[in-house]
């Protein structure tokens, strides 16, 4: 990695945008790489702008190396006010806005980025019941490993994406 996209990763980290659960979600996708182990969560959260659906707001959760998360900080703040449709036809590079172009073994962490909006603004997602697909109530104190490991039976899906190709 260059010093430059090096240096605006550790700036994102620094001060991480939209990090953590959102209770009142809309909408949730949740996504894994089996080869590298990490795995992401977004939560979305939609209003009416003047006879549109779009985002309000987008946060998330990572177990993920620090591009990952860097591009996820990047990304929530890139969806704010689009539709899904808008939101959808972002490519990977759009979503890590101006950290710039990833070196070949970064784009992997884009595209759970990515794997984990389309996984959200899948429209059988967006039907199901917002706050029971969030998360376990708020005074159990789970986290994205705690209600991944949990039964679900509000039909949250986890995605994971197909191997890199080497």
């Amino acid at each position: 990695m260059n010093a430059d996209l090096e240096k605006k990763i550790r700036e994102a980290l620094a001060n991480p945008k939209n990090l953590g659960e959102m209770p009142d979600a809309d909408s949730i996708g949740t996504v894994g790489n089996s080869d590298c182990g990490e795995m992401l969560r977004l939560w979305v959260k939609f209003k009416d702008d003047k006879g549109k659906r779009v985002i309000d707001k987008a946060t998330f959760q990572s177990f993920g190396c620090e591009t990952a998360i860097a591009v996820a900080s990047m990304a929530t703040e890139l969806i704010k006010g689009k539709t899904a449709e808008e939101a959808l036809a972002m490519k990977t590079e759009d979503l890590s806005g101006g950290l710039g172009p990833l070196p070949p073994m970064k784009i992997h962490c884009a595209e759970l980025v990515e794997g984990a909006l389309r996984s959200a603004l899948d429209p059988v997602n967006q039907t199901a019941a917002p706050a029971p697909v969030a998360t376990a109530p708020a005074t159990t104190g789970t986290n994205l490993i705690d209600s991944l490991s949990q039964e679900k039976k509000s039909g949250v899906k986890i995605t994971f994406l197909p191997p890199a190709a080497k």
